[in-house]
């Protein structure tokens, strides 16, 4: 399975934004208000990723991993990898979603009542799903073992895929 490029997140984000801006420009007047609880349904998800990272990572390093009680199956890690990618994906979708939103009712919020108290709710969804993304990625780099770490890091700095040691398979 392939890492999580950063490139293909900000990609889903940029559609994303373009389609929210456009359908928040042409729709906003009939869309319900956006209260602060709505985007901050994100944060409970990003938190247990963050702290399930923490885990594995801890768990990774002092190679306690194994089928015995008390030690991480890997089928868990796996599976914790699985997460990560899907959540980046949506979080970088949301964010593109609620960064077009934002850009449809900044503008508007001096002159329409509605944008001004949808701001807050929308600026609370925005850095949600910008967390959402970070916890993601933070729970996906955590999978890795130290021994991949370095198997993949380029001697001369000549390979172009390896940006940021996102780019490998994982085993």
């Amino acid at each position: 399975m392939k890492a999580t490029r950063l490139r293909d997140l900000a990609v889903l984000a940029l559609v994303a934004f373009v389609a929210a801006w456009l359908l928040a420009g042409a729709f906003y007047g009939a869309l319900p208000p956006i209260r602060l609880l709505v985007g901050a349904s994100l944060y409970p998800i990003a938190l247990g990723e963050l702290i399930f990272g923490f885990v594995i990572r801890n768990r990774i390093a002092t190679r306690r991993i194994g089928m015995a009680r008390g030690y991480l199956n890997p089928i868990i890690v796996a599976r914790a990898v699985a997460l990560a990618k899907a959540s980046a994906l949506v979080g970088a979708a949301a964010t593109g979603v609620w960064a077009g939103l934002l850009a449809a009712i900044a503008p508007d919020r001096a002159i329409v009542r509605a944008a001004m108290e949808d701001l807050p709710g929308v600026a609370v969804g925005l850095v949600g799903a910008l967390a959402l993304t970070a916890a993601a990625l933070w729970l996906e780099r955590s999978c890795r073992t130290p021994d991949d770490e370095d198997e993949d890091r380029p001697e001369n700095g000549d390979d172009p895929d390896w940006d940021t040691g996102w780019d490998r398979d994982f085993r």
